[in-house]
Order: C-alpha cells, then sequence, then structure tokens
C-alpha cells in the first residue's frame, strides 16, 4: 500500500501505524499551512496527564503561506522547554535514558523552517525504531488524491480517531490509559518493542 502523509512534530502513533504497514511512503510538502494542528505540535503523557508542546511559528502578512515555507520563532526557548517537559514525563520511563542522546539534537540545533525540523525528527524516531525510511515528496498539490491511500487527515487530531491496544505508561495509576499520544510516549515505553506494538495495530 502506498501511502500519502504530512511530516509532523513527532508524529502520533497512528502516523506510525500507517508508516510501518506502508509499501511506499509520499510526504505531503506542497500544502499550506494550518493552525491548531500537529504540524508543529505533539501530545505527551505528563505528571498532570495529557500535556500539548507546541513549536511557536512566524505567521507570514499574506493569508496562505505554505508549510515548507514556515519559519520557527525562536524568541522563545521552546527547544529547552520542551526538552524539560519531556524529562519531567518519561525520566522514569524504561527507555528514556536509552534514546536521550539521539533525540537531544532536535532540541540543540535550530532550523529555520518548521518542516526541516520535521523530517530530522522523522529520521531519528525511524532510526530509534529500527525502521527503514525511505520516502518521496509530493511535487503538486491536489486535493484529492488517487492511487495511493490519504492518511493527510492524519495531521488533524480532532479527525484522527484511531484506538490502539494499551501499553503501560508512567502515570497510568494516576489518570489511566492515554491512546494515541506521540510517538516518543510508545518509544519510552516500549523501546525497540515499539516496533512490534505498531505492526500489531489496525488503522
Amino acid at each position: 500500500m502506498n501511502i500519502l502523509l504530512h511530516p509532523t512534530y513527532f508524529p502520533s502513533i497512528s502516523h506510525f501505524v500507517a508508516m510501518v504497514k506502508s509499501e511506499a511512503i509520499t510526504f505531503e510538502v506542497e500544502d499550506n499551512f494550518q493552525k491548531q494542528t500537529n504540524r508543529n505540535r505533539m501530545y505527551i503523557y505528563s505528571p498532570n496527564g495529557i500535556q500539548l508542546l507546541n513549536i511557536p511559528v512566524k505567521h507570514s502578512k499574506t493569508a496562505h503561506q505554505k508549510f515548507k515555507d514556515t519559519r520557527i520563532e525562536h524568541a522563545f526557548d521552546w527547544q529547552k522547554q520542551h526538552f524539560k517537559s519531556l524529562e519531567a514525563a518519561y525520566r522514569t520511563s524504561p527507555f528514556f535514558e536509552y534514546f536521550e542522546d539521539d533525540l537531544r539534537p532536535v532540541f540543540e540545533k535550530k532550523h529555520d523552517f518548521m518542516m526541516d525540523l520535521n523530517f530530522q525528527v522523522m529520521e531519528i524516531v525511524t532510526s530509534c525504531l529500527g525502521m527503514d525510511f525511505k520516502y518521496a515528496k509530493t511535487e503538486e498539490y491536489f486535493h484529492e488524491v488517487d492511487n495511493i491511500k490519504d492518511y493527510r487527515y492524519l495531521t488533524n487530531g480532532k479527525k484522527d480517531t484511531a484506538v490502539f491496544e494499551p501499553y503501560t505508561q508512567v502515570f497510568e495509576e494516576k489518570h489511566g490509559y492515554i491512546n494515541n499520544l506521540s510517538i516518543l510516549d510508545l518509544l519510552f515505553n516500549e523501546g525497540r518493542y515499539a516496533m512490534e506494538y505498531l505492526k500489531n495495530q489496525e488503522l
């Protein structure tokens, strides 16, 4: 199965279920930036329950700005804040320290463009998962596509209604199991077993 996806910031588990089950991956890179989507945000399991981590972006003066032209706003030290939040959430998880150094470049290198950061994230996470990561990019935007499974809707958390099998989470005794968080939640809790988990899920 060939699939079409958006490159998002530490994507949800549903993104990776789709990727693991695909034969070929194409990323949409010609779309307009849309607020309130996972293009520049992820959800993690913090000590207080679900937590949104959002990357500030510079908004264009024109009405429509392509996502690939969207710049990160570095006036706020979002990298330090996000890493501290990940530490608070996952320092006690079984695999945080194992993957910590692999992930650190995301929170140290300053990218100008949000999309470049997202592709770096995907490269790092697929490497941590032990997943072969080959992909193509779109050359123009089509509202509807043929001969390819369109998973672009997954970037909008409200439209992503996938439900997956529970796995052990750090704070589940306090808040219960939280479904379909960022892939980091699965990675820190399950380590290399995460790939087996992804293969066994259905979208």
